[in-house]
């Protein structure tokens, strides 16, 4: 697909589902996704995939590395497993501002590029309506970079699969 076409697609599709999926009633549509991606990972029994299986984008010490940051600094926000803590992540809180998404698979990381997740970890997400802050010069690269390693290996293989079908990861 060429760059502009790439560009075309998922410009207007990360901002539609950044400033309104989020926070928006979807109705049924938004519920049978929801089911959908739940089945998935119900299907597989993988948490914390090992890379050495030739079917993930990381090396086993990106993820070990990945773990320890995310723990550190990411954890107290988006749960240990990066399940999440906030039932309803989707609607406002009180404060305003939307509670971080689980990264596990059963929320929206997973339909975005290794790119846009490396971005969000860089600038945060307090521009869209988060609290999320900009790690940009707080981790090294190489941390930014294994913390997305954890996050990919915390989904489902079917899951995984259509991630990096999407963003033609082999």
């Amino acid at each position: 697909m060429s760059k502009i076409k790439i560009s075309t697609f998922i410009i207007p599709l990360i901002s539609t589902f950044l400033l309104s999926a989020c926070g928006g009633d979807a109705g049924d549509k938004k519920d049978a996704k929801k089911v959908e991606i739940e089945t998935l990972n119900k299907t597989t029994t993988t948490n914390t995939v090992q890379p050495d299986n030739g079917k993930r984008w990381y090396t086993t010490a990106q993820l070990m590395r990945g773990r320890k940051v995310f723990k550190k600094n990411c954890a107290t926000c988006h749960g240990e497993k990066g399940q999440g803590l906030v039932k309803n992540w989707q609607k406002v809180q009180p404060d305003g501002k939307f509670p971080a998404p689980p990264l596990n698979g059963t929320a929206h990381a997973w339909h975005h590029s290794k790119t846009l997740l490396l971005n969000t970890v860089n600038n945060g997400g307090v521009a869209i309506g988060g609290s999320m802050p900009a790690f940009k010069d707080k981790l090294s690269d190489k941390e930014k970079e294994a913390v997305v390693a954890y996050v990919t290996s915390l989904w489902s293989d079917k899951i995984y699969a259509m991630w990096a079908q999407r963003n033609q990861m082999k």
